[in-house]
């Protein structure tokens, strides 16, 4: 079920926010956790079993975790906690990598004459967001930053609440526990400031990213030989802000729906394309993922605290593994190089500081996002020969112009609307829209208000009514 259907929009949502308001402070969590489950059901099907599974598991050994005065329970328990680490992690790695794995490994049976057979497994649907939540929990006890949920009900709120199940953001146990107990206070207020911002998600994703979709397509879709300049740099320029305001769109509705249910969730972008360092981009873009990262493998590795060769391994280590979180397929792992690559290069020269001089920081920000622009062409492409193919073109100027079919695809509407993407996209940092859009009482924010939840609000339901819109991007991860 999408956020962006009207299933979701006109029945689901309305039900819940319904039942809460009208149930006692005790049901409330019992509400939240169940209609979660009903929503994963909806579209993951069977393998809500699995999610089942490792909230169980993770549930029972989160208990025997908490710390405590006698040095050989602490023993049992760092065993405890690695085994079940390697649980999530092995539940993860199986689900989403086994299939890639058996076929490289048949790939390499095949150039000796031999056979190797090939596994291909059902993705559950938010597997490597909940799985880093499970892990998040069991970590954040061991370490005493906070207790065991004590409640099971509270314990599946956390790793099932609806918001942010299948596609983010990640939220750190830390973060959210002390919002979890049943007696959480729930007002009409929440659903005041959560909606609006609800609003903005929903107008980034079905306006916007939605609107450029086939045009990414057409973009991708066209065959080496046929590849243009103007093709390879339309499709990474559109697929760039695409994604932008498809995630971020979800965030947004994600933030809000929390919000509205009475939980606060931890912002997930902050302007990301004004970044003037890559260093920077990766402070404000998935937001949540980098600091997921930092607090449970960076730090834990050493972090930078071992002299430049360690803090280059750690980071090396850090982005071959988002990477491929991301996906299982070589170019996410590319796509992870390439990234901790332009890390490791920014501190390595001392690059990794904004700038002071105006025009030298004009040109940091262009140069940041011409680097974010390459790397989403592996990112989006479907093997790395599609992704080198565009990248040479996009070196290689000519004057071919488009294919017939990209030409097709290249409305006049949706050239208004990669204008409009590129305005925003190139404002000033700050302030950030969403936060500014769910707090701020100042006459811009009110006004900016005010035109979300009006015009832009109206417009988004009557493409979602139609049926034009598509599934979150991040859905596939």
């Amino acid at each position: 079920m999408s956020f962006a259907s009207p299933l979701f929009l006109w029945l689901f949502l309305p039900l819940v926010l319904g039942a809460i308001l009208a149930a006692p402070r005790h049901w409330r969590n019992g509400i939240i956790a169940v209609a979660s489950l009903i929503f994963y059901a909806v579209g993951a099907g069977a393998t809500t079993l699995l999610l089942l599974v490792t909230i169980a598991v993770n549930y029972v050994v989160g208990q025997w975790l908490e710390p405590d005065e006698w040095a050989l329970a602490v023993r049992r328990k760092r065993v405890l906690l690695v085994s079940v680490i390697c649980f999530n992690v092995g539940s993860l790695v199986i689900w989403k990598y086994l299939g890639f794995m058996t076929e490289q490994l048949n790939g390499l049976a095949e150039l000796f004459g031999g056979d190797f057979p090939v596994t291909h497994l059902l993705l559950p649907i938010g597997i490597s967001f909940y799985t880093f939540h499970n892990i998040s929990y069991v970590v954040d006890i061991y370490r005493g930053e906070r207790p065991a949920l004590r409640h099971p009900v509270s314990f599946v709120t956390y790793i099932s609440m609806f918001p942010q199940l299948v596609a983010g953001p990640i939220v750190r146990y830390r973060e959210i526990a002390d919002q979890l107990p049943q007696e959480r206070t729930h007002r009409l207020d929440d659903i005041a400031a959560g909606f609006p911002r609800f609003a903005l998600g929903l107008c980034k994703k079905v306006i916007i990213a939605d609107s450029l979709n086939p045009l990414v397509n057409a973009c991708f879709a066209t065959p080496g030989d046929k590849m243009t300049f103007a093709i390879a740099w339309l499709g990474a320029l559109t697929y760039t802000l695409q994604l932008y305001f498809d995630f971020s769109g979800y965030s947004d509705m994600a933030i809000g729906l929390g919000r509205m249910l009475g939980f606060r969730l931890p912002e997930n972008f902050a302007r990301p394309y004004s970044s003037m360092t890559v260093t920077e981009f990766w402070r404000r873009w998935h937001m949540s993922l980098s600091r997921w990262f930092r607090d449970y493998v960076y730090i834990p590795l050493g972090g930078n605290r071992h002299g430049a060769a360690k803090t280059y391994r750690n980071l090396f280590t850090v982005f071959v593994l988002t990477g491929f979180w991301h996906g299982a397929n070589w170019t996410y792992l590319v796509w992870g190089l390439y990234h901790g690559a332009l890390l490791i290069i920014e501190r390595g020269f001392h690059l990794d500081e904004s700038p002071a001089m105006r025009n030298h920081r004009v040109a940091r920000r262009a140069l940041t996002l011409l680097l974010v622009i390459v790397g989403w062409v592996f990112f989006r492409s479907p093997d790395l020969a599609h992704a080198l193919t565009m990248i040479g073109h996009m070196l290689l100027p000519d004057f071919t112009g488009l294919t017939d079919i990209v030409a097709e695809a290249f409305t006049n509407q949706r050239l208004v609307i990669l204008l409009c993407a590129l305005a925003i996209v190139f404002l000033p940092a700050h302030p950030v829209t969403g936060p500014l859009l769910e707090s701020s009482r100042s006459k811009p924010a009110t006004a900016l208000r005010i035109t979300i939840m009006t015009v832009g609000l109206l417009y988004a339901a009557i493409l979602v009514a139609t049926g034009t819109f598509s599934p979150f991007l991040y859905y596939q991860f």
